[in-house]
């Protein structure tokens, strides 16, 4: 198992994060070339991808900003292939983008979950994450 930082577009890359974003919502992503290009020019986003034999098998993307209150980084979209699922995968990717963040020296890591993914939450609360009391507010433009 490797886990690599995105820092080019290639197709395979491309068709996996496709894949994977489809098994991780409902809700349509069309994760073409040109999103692609636009993540990878983010510099305060970084897209991990884990190869098994060279195959995407999960990622995640750590995105980090500064606000008054301090560096903060997040953990985004993190999935591992339904066909991969109960290895530890899942452990791993994210333990990877904890040791990411120290190494940026950004003291807060946050992330978000959907309550009924059951085993991802147990996960994140295994690994030292707490649960903050709180409402989150989108609008979609």
């Amino acid at each position: 198992i490797d886990i690599v930082k995105v820092t080019s577009c290639n197709e395979v890359y491309r068709a996996a994060i496709q894949r994977f974003l489809n098994q991780l919502t409902s809700t349509p992503v069309d994760f073409n070339e040109e999103a692609f290009a636009t993540l990878l020019a983010d510099e305060g986003s970084y897209l991990f991808l884990m190869l098994q034999n060279e195959v995407p098998v999960g990622m995640l993307t750590v995105g980090t900003y500064c606000s008054p209150t301090g560096k903060k980084a997040w953990i985004e979209d993190v999935v591992v292939d339904s066909s991969c699922r109960g290895q530890g995968l899942g452990k791993q990717l994210v333990e990877f983008a904890i040791d990411y963040v120290r190494s940026l020296q950004i003291p807060l890591l946050m992330l978000t979950s959907n309550p009924k993914r059951v085993a991802a939450n147990v996960l994140y609360q295994s690994l030292g994450f707490s649960r903050k009391e709180t409402n989150v507010y989108r609008m979609k433009f």
